[in-house]
């Protein structure tokens, strides 16, 4: 059945105002809000009634970082397994992939054949999130029934991969900043803890961090952690 203006309007409206609620939540666990999300895409994209995330890495299996059931996840192991797929090409082109009917779609045969046998799964939407270096990933949606996404499932499930991209850059950047600033107290604290133990200046208590950083090829932030659990002798000299 064909949407009409107004009601494709608000489901448009609909996924705005659940990304933007997510964008304001204080708690940053990216598993909650990645399930939360796609929860919501799969309620509102017409025909869905499964949705997940894969995420692919260079020499790793292809893993689910998120799904609102277990066909979704056994779907991604069939690809990881086969090394071939729907949402692996997504993934890895970046582009959308529709699937009407999978038992009469032979552009993975082996995907296809396991597939089949082990989910009643028969249409399946995949849109390429993001590509960062070696790491890819692709929204994905999936229905029992044959033809069950329309063209407005295909806007608005393009619309839901780029905001989820946006929600999982955010909390990759907001995990990235909490590291560094761990990172900076510990270092901040071994410092302490050398400038005490030998009678040194903070300038020197870094110095001796650097260099035994640079004779053990380790980071800096490893050192002071090593220095405040006593896992790490220092020498002045």
């Amino acid at each position: 059945m064909e949407m009409t203006v107004s009601s494709q309007s608000a489901m448009f409206l609909h996924a705005a105002r659940l990304v933007a609620e997510l964008h304001q939540r204080a708690s940053f666990d990216t598993g909650a809000l990645l399930h939360e999300l796609i929860e919501g895409a799969a309620e509102s994209v017409p025909g869905a009634q499964y949705a997940g995330i894969t995420v692919t890495q260079r020499r790793r299996r292809s893993q689910t970082a998120a799904a609102t059931h277990r066909y979704p996840v056994m779907l991604d192991q069939i690809q990881s397994r086969y090394q071939q797929g729907p949402c692996l090409t997504a993934a890895a082109q970046q582009h959308s992939v529709r699937i009407d009917d999978l038992d009469a779609d032979d552009r993975w045969p082996l995907y296809r054949q396991a597939a089949l046998k082990q989910t009643p799964i028969r249409s399946i939407l995949s849109f390429g999130m993001f590509r960062e270096g070696a790491t890819t990933a692709a929204l994905n949606f999936y229905a029992e029934p044959v033809n069950a996404f329309n063209d407005g499932s295909v806007d608005l499930g393009l619309i839901f991969a780029t905001h989820t991209a946006l929600v999982w850059n955010m909390v990759q950047r907001e995990q990235q900043f909490r590291a560094a600033l761990v990172s900076r107290d510990n270092i901040g604290q071994a410092k302490g803890m050398l400038m005490e133990r030998f009678d040194i200046e903070a300038a020197g208590a870094f110095e001796l961090l650097k260099r035994v950083s640079q004779e053990s090829n380790t980071p800096v932030a490893q050192i002071a952690q090593r220095v405040i659990t006593g896992d790490c002798s220092l020498p002045v000299k």
